[in-house]
């Protein structure tokens, strides 16, 4: 795993609870944390950002079915609307 980032940034620290068996073990495989950390959150968000406009493209393909549905064939409230 490349522990390299995109692009140089500006840093801040930041304070994080681990276990210490689970920073012990990191350890053993990366002689940076926090570039590994940086890694693993930076692939986290762009997952998150992925998903989250997946779910909005699967919102609107909803929508449009429905209002295709809805100028079909109308609304079932239409009958009993006193509008």
């Amino acid at each position: 795993m490349s522990t390299q980032t995109a692009s140089p940034q500006r840093k801040r620290p930041v304070n994080l609870t681990l276990s210490e068996d689970v920073v012990a073990s990191a350890k053993r495989y990366s002689n940076n944390l926090s570039a590994t950390v940086e890694t693993l959150l930076t692939e986290y968000a762009r997952r998150q950002q992925l998903a989250a406009a997946e779910r909005q493209q699967r919102a609107q393909a909803c929508a449009t079915e429905w209002n295709a549905v809805h100028a079909a064939v109308g609304s079932f409230a239409d009958e009993h609307s006193t509008l």
